[in-house]
Parts: C-alpha cells; sequence; structure tokens
C-alpha cells in the first residue's frame, strides 16, 4: 500500500463479499480546477466529458487491467503503475480483503490527456466508485477521497485534490487543508455555465508546476485573497456580477499563459462575447469562459475555436453546467 495513505479510520469495516456484485459501468467527470483565481484549493465538476470504467469480478485475486481504450498508448497497462488499478488495489489493501477479491478493468478515455481538465482524476475516481459499488458501499465519498488524492501523486508528483474532490462530491468544492483533508462542498449557481476549450497543444502538469514562483508580492497575495473570498461569497449569494469581479488571477495565469499559444486573443474572445470571466482551466492548456447563458457558452467556444484554427491550432470545445452528481453508475 502507498505510504501516504493513513487507512486507520477504515479499522473495523466490515465487507460482506457474499454480495458482491459481479459487474458495474461508472461515468466520472471531467473538471475544472483553481476556477481561475482559487489554485489549488477550488474546482468544480463538468458535465461533460468524462471516463468510464467498467470493472468485473473475477475468480483470481488481484486486481488487472483487460484494456484502455481513448489514450492512444499513452497510459501503462501495468496495474502497479496505472493510477485506476493502482489506487482499487490500495483501497482492498485497506479493507483487507485483497487476497480474496479478483477484478478486471476497462478503462475508457472520452477525454483528452493533458488538457487540464482533471484527466487522470476522472479516471482515478471512477475506479474507485466502482470498486466501492461492487463492495455494497463500504466507504462514504469522504473515506474514498483520500485514495482519490494518491490517485494524484502517482500520476503527477504531487497528491492535491481539486481535481478529485469535485470529480467525486460533484458541484463546486474548496479544499480548505490538506493535512488533514478538509473539502467543504460551496452552492453552485444554478444560471453558470462554462465555455471549455482545448487547444491541442502540450501543456504537461509537472512543467507547468514548476514555473510558478516560489514566492509572491503580499500586495499581490492581499489582492488573489480578495478575489477568493469574493468568489466563495458570490457564489453563496449567487451574485454574478461578483463573480465576474472576483474570477481574476494575477499570481498563477500570467506564468502559465506563456505555455498556451494565442491565450490573450482567446481571453479578448471570451470576454468580449459577454463572458463574465476568462481563465486556464488547471495547469492548462485549456481555457475556459464562465457565462450564465448557455447560449452565450456556445458563440463562445465557437468563436474561440474558430480563432485557432485560423492560426493552425486544433481544438475541442464543450459547453457545461455545473455537475451536481459526480460520478455515477451506466446502465
Amino acid at each position: 500500500m502507498a505510504n501516504n495513505l493513513n487507512v486507520e479510520y477504515l479499522k473495523g469495516k466490515v465487507v460482506d463479499l457474499d454480495k458482491m456484485l459481479p459487474e458495474v459501468r461508472v461515468f466520472a467527470p471531467a473538471t475544472v480546477a483553481n476556477m481561475i483565481c482559487g489554485f489549488d484549493i477550488l474546482g468544480f465538476a463538468l458535465e461533460q466529458p468524462g471516463d468510464e470504467v467498467i470493472m468485473r469480478r473475477k475468480q483470481q485475486p488481484g486486481v488487472t487491467i483487460k484494456e484502455i481504450t481513448g489514450d492512444d498508448g499513452r497510459l501503462p497497462l501495468d496495474p502497479s503503475k496505472n493510477t485506476v488499478s493502482a489506487c482499487v488495489q490500495y483501497l482492498l489493501q485497506a479493507l483487507n480483503i485483497a487476497s480474496k477479491v479478483g477484478v478486471e478493468i476497462e478503462l475508457h478515455k472520452h477525454m483528452p490527456i493533458g488538457s487540464g481538465l482533471g484527466s487522470s482524476a476522472a479516471s482515478t475516481v471512477a475506479g474507485l466508485f466502482a470498486i466501492n459499488v461492487m463492495l455494497g458501499d463500504p466507504l462514504t465519498k469522504e473515506e474514498l477521497l483520500p485514495f482519490c488524492v494518491e490517485g494524484e501523486r502517482l500520476a503527477c508528483g504531487t497528491g492535491h485534490a481539486d481535481n478529485v474532490a469535485p470529480a467525486l462530491y460533484g458541484g463546486i468544492t474548496l479544499i480548505r487543508g490538506n493535512e488533514p483533508l478538509d473539502v467543504i462542498s460551496i452552492p453552485s449557481p444554478k444560471e453558470l455555465v462554462a465555455a471549455v476549450v482545448f487547444p491541442q497543444v502540450d501543456v504537461p502538469t509537472r512543467d507547468a508546476r514548476q514555473l510558478i514562483k516560489d514566492k509572491v508580492l503580499l500586495k499581490d497575495a492581499v489582492t488573489q485573497w480578495g478575489n477568493i473570498a469574493g468568489l466563495v461569497a458570490a457564489l453563496f449569494k449567487e451574485d454574478y456580477d461578483l463573480i465576474s469581479r472576483s474570477m481574476k488571477d494575477i499570481l498563477i495565469e500570467p506564468t502559465r499563459a506563456i505555455l498556451i499559444p494565442q491565450f490573450y486573443e482567446m481571453k479578448e474572445i471570451a470576454l468580449q462575447h459577454g463572458a463574465l470571466s476568462f481563465g486556464i482551466s488547471g495547469s492548462g492548456p485549456s481555457v475556459i469562459a464562465i457565462t450564465r447563458d448557455e447560449q452565450v457558452a456556445k458563440n463562445i467556444a465557437e468563436k474561440i475555436q474558430a480563432h485557432l484554427k485560423e492560426n493552425e491550432i486544433e481544438s475541442f470545445g464543450y459547453v457545461s453546467k455545473v455537475n451536481l452528481e459526480g460520478p455515477k453508475v451506466l446502465n
């Protein structure tokens, strides 16, 4: 089991393996981490895209991966190195049933890898949610979360929860603390719609994090704190004007924008066509325009994609309200 996992809270958990389901199919959503101004502490789940896991019970104990699709061969089939299978194995070990349970996993990627949309988080959450359902839901989402965070550590070297928390809980989440994990769900204004565009350029998460400064000016930190506090207040009050004023990033965006071609041109297009705010999703290169109208969001996504195509950059576009459900079992 991963050394970073403290599973003392699972002592006494009992699983009735006679009731274990033979198969389950689960969808888990993409996410927008940071929500522009809340680096590593804010995030929300999207209705689309997302990843799908099909999990089947097998007689031989152990966790194996039967198939991965949609990854262009980039993800490891070795169950100890793939975030989905490794985290499922961690969970079975924590429950002291690893020697009694065998599962076979299919992972179907319906979202781009390295997009800044929480690709690894969606896969990990789908896998852990699936094994929990198969076992009869012995763990709450709060109890599953540390295993999801461990998947992020395996995927990108840092165990952060700003993608996995909204993917698992649904809605908008605030990570108040990491040691111990302290996650707060925040109301989502009902008219909030995101236009998400993924330019097909490579911005690895590790590289994007290395560009971030270790020290910032106090006056800049104060401005950012004000924006984060204003955004949280605006979400509770459903105040779209305050959302627009607060969703601004002066610490991370100026550095990460360097890695995203046409970033400021895309930002100008979004703001000129009705976006409340615009910024980078996660570590990029995906960008998001926050709106309060689905048609406005569609129009912005189309115009940004057209602009990118004129500059010989292919892209994917998504329009989504906040996904309040998180992972779900598919029929």
